[in-house]
């Protein structure tokens, strides 16, 4: 089923809006060290205006979900990309290091919603049997917005100024967000749930059947995946002597994978079904992981990186799809729920991959997250089947 030609745009809109929080993100990556230098800060400091935006869109995550199933979720993105464009002006103004800060946290908080409840917008108005490649294409914005991030603050801390990325970011939410309000109050809001407080809410949520597994399965990902390959420049850089630089680039064939498999998606996903496509995907991942912490030559990274992000998205866009159905009438709660999930995973992986990747060293640590993937992603595949056995 094609959606309509006004949801069709929307779904743009949201790709567009999930471009700019995604790149909000990842944006300081690059300014560690013209932040540390111009306000007389040690790095390690300076590295808090990527913590505090984490914790902040990490936290309120449950707290937007709620606000979207009451209100309307593209009302609350709308009015979340507003705040958005707010923050990022002040972390662009920001006299002092303790302004930045705040304003860090602020942006993180309110870009938190945007994704997760775009994700739920669609599982509203898409049909489930054709929701799965229309989430792959929405996550076009993100997967670029993440690389998009990177770069805009390479670039600027090569400039005479630092600061303007975060402007950038302001216009493009202040435009991005108008517009999806204009849709917000033209469109239905879709499966908008009565009122309930957000512990009942959760509540209600936790206690629909199946949700436990999806939910026990993306903070598994999260854990052993996602975490330890926060690792995989530090490894290329000690074991396989890239320069820094060219470490950090190889993100971008992470994120190429992922952009492939989403432009396909929609011809790929009905041919091989939820179960094969998670299974194929927890596979490639595995062996390119593997990949990345064996090959003897710096050469292979970007083929093994590349196999990486297409293999992820393959088994995460399952999951997702999965998230979109958990509880249809609070479906805003629920995916804001997994996203924080798999956040929390991903928390606890970086700080689990970081003791591991000091004993035993990055090549084991890596190893040892293409092992422990097969029996999350695979075990997640093979229940799916299961239960569309039992209930076709």
């Amino acid at each position: 089923m094609r959606p309509a030609l006004p949801t069709h745009r929307t779904i743009v809109l949201l790709s567009l809006a999930a471009f700019a929080s995604a790149a909000s993100i990842r944006v300081t990556d690059a300014l560690l060290v013209r932040i540390s230098g111009d306000y007389g800060v040690s790095l390690a400091s300076a590295a808090n205006v990527v913590t505090v935006f984490a914790i902040l869109y990490g936290l309120m995550q449950l707290a937007m979900g709620p606000l979207g199933d009451r209100h309307g979720k593209l009302r609350v993105i709308a009015a979340a990309c507003a705040a958005a464009a707010v923050a990022s002006l002040a972390c662009a103004a920001a006299p002092t290091f303790e302004t930045l800060v705040i304003a860090r946290a602020a942006a993180g908080a309110a870009c938190a919603c945007v994704i997760p409840l775009s994700m739920a917008w669609i599982g509203d108005v898409t049909p489930y049997e054709s929701r799965q490649g229309v989430l792959a294409r929405f996550l076009l914005g993100q997967i670029m917005g993440l690389s998009a991030g990177v770069a805009l603050g390479g670039f600027a801390a090569d400039g005479a100024t630092w600061q303007w990325p975060f402007a950038v970011l302001a216009a493009w939410f202040v435009v991005i967000g108008a517009l999806i309000g204009r849709a917000g109050w033209r469109q239905p809001a879709g499966a908008q749930a009565p009122g309930g407080n957000a512990v009942a809410n959760l509540l209600e949520v936790l206690r629909t059947p199946g949700v436990a597994r999806i939910l026990a399965t993306v903070f598994l990902e999260g854990l052993v995946l996602l975490g330890p390959l926060a690792f995989v420049a530090t490894h290329l850089h000690l074991v396989r002597g890239a320069p820094m630089s060219l470490a950090g680039t190889m993100f971008f064939a992470v994120s190429a994978g992922g952009f492939i498999f989403a432009f396909f998606a929609k011809r790929i996903v009905p041919v091989l079904g939820e179960a094969r496509l998670a299974i194929l995907g927890t596979v490639i991942v595995s062996a390119s992981v593997a990949g990345i912490a064996l090959a003897p030559t710096l050469a292979a990274a970007p083929f093994s990186c590349f196999g990486a992000g297409m293999g992820f998205y393959m088994l995460h866009n399952t999951l997702q799809t999965n998230a979109t159905q958990m509880a249809p009438t609070r479906r805003g709660t629920a995916v804001a729920l997994f996203a924080g999930i798999f956040f929390l995973g991903q928390s606890g992986g970086v700080a689990v991959a970081g003791q591991l990747a000091q004993a035993i060293g990055t090549a084991w640590t890596l190893t040892a997250s293409a092992l422990a993937v097969l029996p999350v992603g695979i075990g997640f595949a093979l229940s799916r089947r299961a239960a569309a056995t039992r209930h076709p």
